[in-house]
């Protein structure tokens, strides 16, 4: 192995590493802002809740996809990654739209920028 593919796999395994801890943080900010949602609370409080949630499994299932150490398929590593960015911005936006969300939507605003980073390490 030459010594520029050893360090294309060492960005790449940052990378992978980095994404998987964005997405940890992301799924634990997610799951705190969802439980703080009232579930019979007006429409919006509503959104916010099964955003979070349904962000929080996407993170999670990602976290444990990067974590694995078998050989995964890259296309299916990369549907993944850019699922979970989706889903990470989309929650972001819904998170904006409540008081006292702002520490959740940015830190589903730093995953989606982790995935993103690891996603150019796929291509």
């Amino acid at each position: 192995m030459s010594v520029t593919e050893l360090q294309e796999l060492v960005r790449f395994l940052e990378d992978r590493f980095a994404c998987a801890q964005a997405c940890t943080e992301c799924a634990r900010a997610c799951a705190l802002r969802a439980s703080l949602a009232d579930i019979d609370g007006p429409e919006d409080q509503q959104l916010i809740r099964r955003k979070g949630i349904l962000c929080t499994e996407v993170c999670d299932a990602t976290c444990r996809l990067l974590a694995e150490q078998v050989t995964q398929s890259e296309d299916a590593m990369r549907s993944q990654v850019e699922w979970c960015r989706t889903v990470c911005l989309e929650t972001a936006h819904v998170f904006d739209l409540g008081p006292g969300s702002e520490e959740s939507a940015q830190a589903c605003r730093d995953c989606a920028r982790a995935c993103t980073e690891f996603l150019a390490q796929l291509r």
